[in-house]
């Protein structure tokens, strides 16, 4: 177990759960509850021997930490895996309850040397390689090509690949639909910002900085610089810079700064988990932290 905060978070939480889950434990000092799960939750860390790592967050002391979480209540533990939220509790639980939690999304101990020989591993799918994962989606299409959420998915997977014809020609289908469906039109943001990338090509975004260090009020320029961002993937700094319109602006151009921070939102913003009854759906703190800076922005 050991204590995090903003300045270790990344380190000690993101990359850590890149190969093993995390569980971050919000809580504070004057929380009696908090007592009660803090040495229950370092005693089955210990009996887990590694299966996943413990860390603790004051939520007074890292309060933007808390705020990103959306953290309303504590005791509250999130498991983290792969730099996202995957599932959450609140309150003290008992230790089976925890441990039944845990054993959902935890690989079993010992499981790779005790049950999978290595033959068995290289004939099994790995949903982790691109090819695979590829297939799967585009297979999801095929069986349900009303399905909004496959479709999506899918258009996403070619478009962060960089298979834009392919993704443009899986859009096609359903290119009249942007109006209705909030998804679809942040997927035709993204293909134009990509389509006003290659065509501006010599529009670098260092002379699109040069132009907006002359005027900051140089809303074009910016937006420019927003597009070569998103067709980058660099979706903060894009959002960053939309912030930068909208604080100055926020109906320029028929609101097109703020329609394109909200596409921005739905393309980053991880897949719905489904938790069972008294647990809290998993947020992502990133899209958590730029939801908030939107709201500040335009409730000014």
């Amino acid at each position: 177990m050991m204590n995090v905060t903003a300045d270790n978070f990344d380190a000690e939480v993101i990359s850590t759960s890149m190969q093993t889950p995390v569980l971050v434990d919000f809580w504070a000092p004057w929380c009696g509850p908090c007592k009660v799960i803090g040495p229950l939750l370092e005693k089955i860390e210990t009996d887990y021997a590694g299966r996943f790592k413990l860390v603790k967050i004051d939520s007074d002391q890292e309060q933007e930490l808390s705020q990103a979480f959306g953290i309303r209540s504590i005791p509250t533990c999130v498991l983290m895996f792969q730099g996202k939220p995957v599932d959450g509790f609140m309150g003290a639980l008992p230790e089976g309850q925890i441990k039944a939690f845990l054993d959902k999304h935890l690989p079993e101990a010992d499981f790779l040397e005790a049950e999978i020989t290595h033959e068995e591993v290289s004939d099994a799918p790995d949903a982790n390689d691109p090819t695979q994962k590829r297939e799967d989606l585009k297979q999801g299409v095929l069986l349900a090509p009303e399905d909004e959420g496959s479709r999506f998915e899918y258009v996403k997977f070619l478009l962060q690949i960089g298979e834009v014809d392919e993704a443009k020609v899986a859009f096609a289908p359903v290119i009249a639909q942007t109006a209705q469906v909030r998804r679809f039109d942040a997927l035709q943001r993204w293909m134009n910002a990509i389509d006003f990338a290659m065509d501006r090509a010599d529009l670098s975004l260092a002379a699109l900085d040069a132009q907006i260090a002359e005027n900051k009020r140089n809303f074009d320029a910016r937006f420019g610089k927003a597009q070569h961002l998103m067709a980058a993937q660099q979706w903060t700094d894009a959002m960053d810079e939309l912030l930068e319109i909208l604080m100055r602006d926020k109906t320029w151009s028929t609101d097109l700064a703020r329609k394109t921070y909200i596409a921005i939102l739905d393309l980053i913003e991880p897949p719905v988990v489904k938790v069972a009854d008294g647990q809290i759906p998993p947020v992502d703190p990133v899209v958590a932290t730029y939801r908030r800076r939107l709201s500040s922005v335009v409730l000014s």
